[in-house]
This record gives C-alpha cells, sequence and structure tokens, in this order.
C-alpha cells in the first residue's frame, strides 16, 4: 500500500471519527439562570438553575473589567483574536516548557478548546481528550464568533462548588458585578477555573492566595503589570466567606417569574437605586413600629404608570411578618383614603366648591350616625378643611348626595378592584372604609389625581410597554385638579414641609391598617402599615405610622418634589366663599332647596343628567336646549361655572355647544336656588 493510499485511509477514518462525535450540546450550555433587571439593566435578582447552579449570562465587551480580559487573555490565549480555536505556537511552547523545566509551565488549550472541554466535560486528560477537543474547538470556530465564543466561555467556567461564570464568581465573592474589578479581583478570578474545586475560597482561600499570586507573577514576567502593582495586589486578603445573591424586589421577581416563562433574562420598569433605598425604609420603620407589623410601599410614574418600587414587605425571609405575602397586593380596607374620589366627585357635580361651607355636626342617615376619628366635631368649616381634617361626617353627607353606588361604578371604570362584603351593595359606609381594596389600586387612583384625572394600569415589566394601554376616566380636569390643589395643603407630619405633597392618610375600623398616598408633579407613592394577618395594632393611625413613611419616602428618591400640574384652562372658579354664587357659599342637602312658600326651587327638566347630547348638525355645532322647571325669575344659565345668559319667560334656552365632552350645566334664581346636570356632548 502507498503513503498515499495510507494517508487517505487515516484521512477517512479521522473523518469518520469526527463524524462519530455528533453535534455539539450548544443548547443545553446556553441555558443560564433567569435574571430579573430592572430598568438600567441592573440585576435585581437572580434564580438558579434546577440543578442549583448559578449561571448567569454575561457580556464581555460591556460587563466585564478590561483588566480581568488582558489578564485572562495573557495567561490563557494572548492569540484568541488570530487562531482558528487552536493555537500551534501554543501548544509547541507548552511542549518546549515541560521538555526543559520538566512540569508543566502554561498549558497549550486555548479560550475555545477549554469551551469544548466545559461543553463536553470528561473527567480523565488524555491525549485522546486534548484531540477531541481541539477538533471541537475548530467546530465551535466555525459556527459562533469570537465575541459569542468569549461571552459563553464567561458563563461557563466554573469556579467552585455551583458557581459558574465570572459574573457569578464576582458577586458571590465581592458581592458586586464583574464590570470594575481591582487588579487582585482580575488575577483571582482568572485563577480559580484552573483547578475551582482545589481553590474554594470558602474552602481553600490559601490556595486560592497562591494561585492568584502565581498568576501575578507571570504578568509580571510577561510585562503586561509592574512589580509595585503585583505586590499591592498580592497585599489584598482573600475574601473567605460567599456573599449572598442579591434579592431585589424579590416580589416583583416572583411575580415576573410566574407571567414570563422561558426567558433568561426579564427586564422590570423599577430602578433598583429607588427600590433598595425604599425597602430599607420599610425594614427600618418595622423594626421601629413593633414586632409582627409589617410595612408595604409603592411608587409609581405619574406619566406612564410605570411602577418604579414595589416593597410587599420588610423582610422576605421574616415568618412573624409573613414576609413573602405581598402586601402591595393584598386586600385591605382603606379607611379614609376614598374620601377624595367623594370630593372629586361633588367638584365634578358642581353643587359644592373647595371653598363653600359644610357642616360637621351630629347627623344620622336612617340608622347609620358616622363619628369622626377623634369623636369630636367643627362645626360649621370649609370643605377644603373638611377633606384636610378628613372629617367624617361632610365626606358622608356628599356621598349621600353623589351617591354611593356611582362612586364605585367610577372607581371600578378607572380601573380599580372595589371589592364589597359579600351580598351587600354600595353603601355610605364605604366613603369611610367599608371597602376592600389594594395599595397598588389606590396608587393607580391618586396618580390619576395628579394626571388631572384620568389614570393608567400600572406596568411593572418592560415587555409590556406599548400594549395600547389607553387612559381610563376617573374625574374630569378641573374636579381632579381642585382635588389635588385641596390635599397639597394637607398638614404634613413632623418630619415633612408644608405645600410638597398632596397626600391623604386613613385608618381602618379596628386600628387595622395605616395608609398614606402621596404624589407630586412626578410619582405617586402609597405607604400601608399593619399586621399581614389582619389582627388589631392599636392605636396605629394613618398620620402617625403611614405618613412619616412617605415623606421619607419621597425624600429617598434624591430629588426636590415636582410641582402639580398647573390649572386646566377653561371654567375654572378661583374665588373666597364672599365671591362664590350664592348656591355655593354653604352646602344644603337637596331637601333644603324646597322653598316654605309653595314656590318650587328650579330642576333642569332637558337634557337629564347624565345623557348623551349629539350636536352634530349642517354646521357640526347645533345648539342644545335647556329647559327647567320652578324656580323664580330671572333664572341664571351656567355653562362650566360661566354665565351664559338668563332663561326666558318660558325658562329655556338655546345654548352654544360648548365643545366635545362632559360638559356641567347650572341654573340659579332669583332666590339662589339651583339646580345642576353633568352631561355628555358629542
Amino acid at each position: 500500500m502507498t503513503l498515499t493510499a495510507v494517508g487517505v485511509a487515516l484521512a477517512a477514518a479521522f473523518a469518520g471519527w469526527v463524524a462519530s462525535l455528533g453535534p455539539l450540546p450548544f443548547r443545553e450550555v446556553r441555558e443560564v439562570s433567569t435574571t430579573i433587571v430592572d430598568r438600567h439593566g441592573k440585576l435585581l435578582r437572580a434564580y438558579a438553575m434546577a440543578d442549583g447552579r448559578w449561571r448567569l449570562p454575561v457580556h464581555a465587551a460591556t460587563e466585564v473589567d478590561p483588566t480581568y480580559l488582558k489578564l485572562l487573555f495573557a495567561y490563557e490565549d494572548r492569540r484568541f483574536y488570530s487562531h482558528g480555536g487552536v493555537d500551534p505556537f501554543a501548544l509547541g511552547r507548552a511542549a518546549l516548557q515541560l521538555a526543559t523545566r520538566g512540569h508543566i509551565v502554561s498549558g497549550g488549550s486555548t479560550i475555545t478548546m477549554q469551551l469544548a472541554r466545559l461543553m463536553e466535560p470528561r473527567r480523565r486528560r488524555s491525549a485522546y481528550a486534548k484531540l477531541r477537543q481541539m477538533v471541537r474547538a475548530v467546530e465551535i470556530e466555525r459556527k459562533m464568533s469570537k465575541d459569542q465564543i468569549l461571552d459563553l466561555y464567561l458563563a461557563l467556567a466554573p469556579y467552585g462548588g455551583n458557581l459558574e461564570g465570572i459574573r457569578a464568581a464576582s458577586i458571590a465573592y465581592f458581592g458586586k458585578e464583574p464590570k470594575r474589578l481591582s487588579l487582585s479581583e482580575a488575577a483571582l478570578l482568572v485563577a480559580l477555573p484552573q483547578s475551582p474545586e482545589n481553590r474554594r475560597l470558602d474552602r481553600h482561600p490559601d490556595a486560592a492566595r497562591a494561585a492568584r499570586d502565581r498568576v501575578l507573577d507571570r504578568m509580571v514576567e510577561d510585562g503586561v503589570i509592574s512589580d509595585s502593582d503585583a505586590a499591592e495586589a498580592k497585599a489584598v486578603p482573600i475574601p473567605k466567606m460567599r456573599k449572598p445573591m442579591p434579592i431585589l424586589a424579590p416580589h416583583s421577581a416572583d411575580q415576573a417569574m410566574t407571567a414570563i416563562k422561558d426567558q433568561p433574562i426579564v427586564a422590570l420598569t423599577l430602578d433598583s437605586s429607588l427600590q433598595h433605598s425604599l425597602e430599607s425604609l420599610a425594614h427600618d420603620r418595622a423594626i421601629a413600629l413593633g414586632p409582627n407589623i409589617s410595612v408595604a410601599i409603592l411608587a409609581v410614574d405619574n406619566a406612564t404608570g410605570e411602577v418604579l418600587a414595589r416593597v410587599g414587605s420588610p423582610d422576605y425571609f421574616d415568618d412573624n411578618r409573613a414576609g413573602q405575602v405581598d402586601m402591595t397586593r393584598a386586600l385591605r380596607s382603606p379607611g379614609s383614603t376614598l374620601k377624595p374620589f367623594i370630593y372629586g366627585l361633588a367638584f365634578e357635580d358642581g353643587f359644592v366648591h373647595p371653598e363653600s361651607l359644610i357642616d360637621d355636626r351630629p347627623i344620622r342617615f336612617g340608622s347609620y350616625a358616622p363619628e369622626n376619628f377623634d369623636m369630636t366635631f367643627q362645626g360649621t368649616v370649609p370643605v377644603r378643611k373638611a377633606l384636610q381634617m378628613s372629617l367624617n361626617v361632610p365626606a358622608v353627607a356628599l356621598l349621600d348626595r353623589v351617591g354611593a353606588d356611582r362612586l364605585s361604578a367610577r372607581l371600578k371604570q378607572a380601573g380599580a378592584d372595589v371589592v364589597l362584603p359579600k351580598d351587600e351593595v354600595p353603601g355610605l359606609a364605604m366613603g369611610l372604609g367599608g371597602v376592600g381594596i389594594t395599595l397598588q389600586d389606590l396608587v393607580m387612583l391618586y396618580s390619576g389625581l395628579a394626571r388631572l384625572g384620568n389614570t393608567r394600569p400600572l406596568l411593572e415589566m418592560q415587555s409590556r410597554r406599548g400594549e395600547g394601554r389607553e387612559p381610563e376616566r376617573l374625574l374630569d380636569q378641573i374636579a381632579a385638579w381642585q382635588v389635588g390643589n385641596v390635599l397639597l395643603g394637607t398638614p404634613p407630619p413632623e418630619n415633612g414641609i408644608r405645600n410638597r405633597i398632596a397626600f391623604k392618610t386613613g385608618t381602618s375600623y379596628g386600628y387595622r391598617d395605616a395608609w398614606s398616598i402621596g404624589f407630586d408633579g412626578r410619582m405617586t407613592i402609597g405607604v400601608w402599615v399593619g399586621r399581614p394577618d389582619g389582627a388589631p395594632v392599636p392605636g396605629i393611625a394613618g398620620r402617625t405610622a403611614a405618613a412619616p413613611i412617605l415623606f421619607d419616602a419621597f425624600a429617598r428618591t434624591g430629588k426636590l418634589p415636582a410641582a402639580l400640574s398647573r390649572a386646566p384652562k377653561g371654567a375654572l372658579l378661583v374665588a373666597s366663599n364672599a365671591k362664590l354664587p350664592l348656591p355655593l357659599r354653604r352646602y344644603r342637602p337637596l331637601g333644603d332647596l324646597v322653598r316654605t312658600d309653595g314656590e318650587r326651587a328650579p330642576h333642569i327638566q332637558f337634557p337629564i343628567a347624565g345623557s348623551w347630547i349629539d350636536v352634530s348638525g349642517v354646521d357640526g355645532t347645533s345648539p342644545v336646549p335647556i329647559k327647567v322647571a320652578g324656580g323664580v325669575l330671572p333664572i341664571t344659565m351656567l355653562v362650566n361655572g360661566v354665565s351664559v345668559g338668563e332663561l326666558d319667560t318660558r325658562r329655556q334656552r338655546l345654548i352654544d355647544s360648548p365643545g366635545p365632552g362632559f360638559a356641567r350645566l347650572t341654573v340659579i334664581d332669583a332666590k339662589g336656588a339651583a339646580d345642576t346636570v353633568v352631561v355628555r356632548i358629542q
């Protein structure tokens, strides 16, 4: 047999052997731990793989310190970017060093060959195993770019125990991402994969130190670093304990893991810096408030509805505080936190103004007799003060006029899930907390006030941005602005500055829940304090327990409170009580408008309250007819608070269309009696 024939036979045999190796397990090795990241890509939480290993994805070009990469290439593979998987020069150098020095000084394996070994691990080292690695390395180079090879190697390299990859190792050993490493840390991470179990920092710190120092000596010998830099790096002690993996926003991370499957990286809208700050705040305040008490905080961007921070409990691992229960999503009694929406509907209907006077006196609605939190009454007060002081009687009186069913329907229309007790219908008690609602729904509603009357569903996963989330109507713009303006003047707690944050507090029946929800022009933050099991906490109240946390939370955003939205253009009536129209100077129940001399108060017969008026005509703007019964002439007509003239002797008038949208129509007779309807123009 000729040499050519022998060569052909050997080549055929080699080709057959290569074919018998089968495909590389690319899919399996590319599996990584699921990581939850914030809006800036910073790690919030990672989940170990099914077998318990930590393997975090990494991108060398942007997420790994250049010093480490310089040491890695100098120590492991100087010609990484020029060879095709196998470096003949490195193999020759390793063989020569072994022959002349009698021991291995540097290996001949390239990073690609090491990656091949990691993809197909073998216990024994042999010439056969080395040849297999070389073949696999060439195959890898054909299917992947150099940057992809480096990223995969940095994700698979072993660092002892269940740690794989530079990112998991850097977080576990140094408590930080590998983006910024010291020379000592970089040299240690280069040394550990050579013998990961024998150099584990938590078991063999001396061996790890020696390996690190050998890397530094080699770098000095090759002229990569200076003697002084090496000496300084050697003086740094070796960490001997692993640090826990970060667990920021654990409840949000768990929710994301449930909602999104088979995604290696899940990006949330949270801000890790704010999240960390508010978690620390909740933890410290919960400890100060006492055992078994939990604190939840939720921060939302007003403009987008994106959740910036969610603290479901002060300590995820505290069983006494039911730490793994997310109290931002728990159904609780809201106390007085729904009162602003009662006042908002009253402002929208036009029968009260923030400067109107209202009575805070003992009153009974059937069998229901509301009382104030301090069991006292303030007499006659401005509506503004009644809301700021959270007086119960005025709120219930206004709710009786507005209608509890209407309040419930409006809150649900705005996106909030308001839950009534079983077999009950909306009643006056809901104004003082007789319903169930979550902190996240309350924060959404209050952010609607900051947005001048329309709400956005809260968004927490970036993948769901732009899914056609249309704003929902809560209040008209003028009413929402008026509520925000009133809440801005609420006296703050001792740690707060007046007129910077519009906020409301609430305490549920039996001292079970303490709330404080507030907003500025930028964000809305909600705080809940209580026991997750619903047990009473004697003395706990929204003003003393939750409000100070709310103001501290705003302070920890690192920004001064932003100004609220400017007053909307249009028929906004700004006046003192003395300059208000007579019917708005004092709130009276509907029955008080009936005269004792036989004359009836005016009543708008057309249009009917809540009706839709179609004004599309030949020119697209047909006038709106008004018809009134009763009242003493002359009767003045107001559209959205602005006078448009008097009705004729038949108590009728045609008015120009105020334009599409909701319009408030009011009539006032010569003796000050009035009636108002709200209609929709289309």
